[in-house]
């Protein structure tokens, strides 16, 4: 029972530190002038990183660990459909970000000057981001309440 509680509490957590590091990070983004602006966006791009693996796992041990309802109850649920789409597009849209971050990375650590021409598009994919994310939100929220199919 306590590591049921401990688990949806990381995994609920994780959305507040997610949302705030997206936000923080398309900010960032949009303020972005020169490559001296980069150190605000990278620190928010960590967090973002961490807390979506911390969700990716606490989701992962919730729905086949044994600790929640089970698989079966989740892969029935049209919510959790949302939920789970809403993430892999949040996935797809952060390729382009990501690596993009990861040159820029390299880049100033080899004293070069990265070209963050695409940080405006960068910042647009995050204000998706920011909104799918709000969407899993809500339909967790939803599930958590008997709403969907499976209700009784």
């Amino acid at each position: 029972m306590l590591i049921r509680w401990l688990l949806a509490a990381v995994h609920l957590l994780g959305y507040g530190f997610a949302l705030a590091a997206i936000i923080g990070r398309t900010r960032g983004l949009r303020r972005l002038r020169s490559p001296g602006d980069l150190p605000r966006v990278f620190l928010a791009d960590n967090v973002w990183g961490i807390t979506a693996v911390i969700l990716i796992v606490t989701g992962l041990m919730r729905v086949f660990g044994g600790f929640e309802k089970g698989a079966d109850y989740y892969l029935h649920e049209p919510l959790f459909h949302l939920k789970m789409a809403a993430l892999v597009l949040i996935l797809i849209f952060e390729i382009a970000p990501m690596m993009s971050l990861i040159r820029w990375r390299i880049a100033v650590r080899n004293g070069e000057t990265p070209d963050i021409s695409r940080a405006g598009k960068f910042a647009r994919i995050g204000h998706w981001q920011s909104i799918l994310l709000v969407v899993m939100v809500f339909a967790a929220s939803g599930m958590a309440r008997g709403i969907g199919a499976g209700a009784s």
